[in-house]
């Protein structure tokens, strides 16, 4: 369904001159790049698109939307896509490339 699950930053870390980070989404840990959310520090909560941060949430909208998506049954089904994905991801490194040559 592709909901946008609210993230928690674990830790940050520099990958070819980019900032990257591992973000929790509730047991799930992906990498992440920075590079549109530069500041976004460990303990913030962010909303990821393609691997990439876009948006940082405060800790309390973030919870309220953990509950809500809880209480609909729909937070278990975008976990599960989250882990999934991670077979078919590509990883950090080939992103940064992509990026950096502008293809997708």
């Amino acid at each position: 369904m592709c909901l946008a699950v609210p993230g928690r930053v674990e830790s940050i870390y520099e990958e070819q001159g980019t900032r990257m980070a591992k973000v929790d989404f509730g047991g799930v840990v992906k990498e992440v790049c920075l590079a549109y959310l530069p500041d976004l520090e460990v303990g913030d909560y962010t909303i990821v698109h393609v691997g990439f941060a876009i948006s940082r949430i405060d800790e309390a909208s973030a919870q309220a939307t953990l509950r809500t998506f809880e209480e609909l049954g729909l937070l278990e089904e975008e976990l599960e896509e989250l882990r999934a994905a991670d077979q078919v991801e590509p990883s950090s490194s080939d992103r940064l490339q992509q990026t950096a040559s502008g293809s997708t």
